[in-house]
């Protein structure tokens, strides 16, 4: 049996390990576009904070370690562009030389993943946002502040990773401002438990608004001017996105899967 899977971080590398266990004859191959597998996410804030101090604890597997201690092979670099279900083929393209080939299989796994919301703001392309999704985005915020050294952040939602990035900017010595669409943080807590959060916040010096959007980003010098829909302009030196996932479904759709209500793959 030859097991081919699109997506190495979390769900695809968990299956892949999993697959191993069933079935130690099988062939398996798992394809990543970017360049790491099987990390941590939920530590990513943690070291840009510095309680991780070794970025690389904060790889599970590598490759080599995969293939040395599951014999799964990991091509990274590598983006599946589109699926024949009828031929039960893939094809592959290796982001660094642009050559592309087809690849067999008897079962085909689908992990993508998500990406980052970047709603169309104005502005929200400069210099000095961003959004914390993967390991290339903990290292793009990494060099910044190790560059700018930034006094002050804006960081735009208030869900898990919006409250740990303020939290790790704090304890950095960053004055930190949450702004928040929702009357509270944590939109899946009771409002009474939120409150704690709210008030936990202020302990802390950190600045948070609710019931408030951005209406757009303006670069001025080295500083971001943040216009709320308020009317209030924050001034800061970095801007953290934290507003929410969608999933990574085009090839699917392409492929003619279903799409659920929330654009999962069904």
């Amino acid at each position: 049996m030859k097991y081919l899977i699109i997506g190495g971080v979390a769900g695809g590398a968990t299956t892949a390990a999993r697959l191993r266990r069933n079935d130690e004859n099988a062939e398996i191959i798992m394809f990543e576009r970017g360049e790491f597998i099987s990390y941590a996410n939920c530590g990513l804030p943690y070291y840009l904070g510095g309680t991780i101090s070794d970025r690389e604890n904060l790889f599970v597997q590598t490759p080599e370690k995969f293939y040395q201690t599951l014999r799964i092979e990991t091509r990274t670099k590598s983006e599946v562009t589109s699926i024949n279900r009828q031929e039960k083929t893939i094809t592959v393209k290796e982001t660094d030389s642009g050559k592309e080939y087809q690849e067999t299989y008897d079962k085909l796994v689908l992990s993508p993943g998500a990406m980052a919301i970047r709603p169309p703001i104005p502005g929200i392309d400069s210099e000095g946002i961003f959004t914390l999704r993967n390991v290339p985005d903990t290292d793009l915020i990494k060099n910044f502040m190790n560059q700018y050294k930034p006094k002050r952040a804006v960081i735009v939602g208030a869900g898990f990773i919006g409250l740990e990035m303020a939290e790790n900017l704090h304890s950095q010595g960053i004055f930190v401002t949450i702004v928040e669409m929702a009357d509270q943080v944590m939109n899946i807590l009771d409002y009474e438990m939120a409150a704690e959060v709210h008030q936990h916040l202020k302990t802390k010096n950190v600045e948070f608004y609710l019931n408030d959007g951005v209406a757009s980003f303006e670069k001025e010098d080295s500083l971001l001017k943040v216009k709320l829909n308020s009317g209030r302009t924050l001034q800061t030196d970095m801007v953290i996105l934290s507003i929410g996932v969608r999933p990574e479904n085009q090839l699917a759709k392409d492929a003619g899967l279903s799409i659920g209500q929330t654009n999962g793959i069904v």
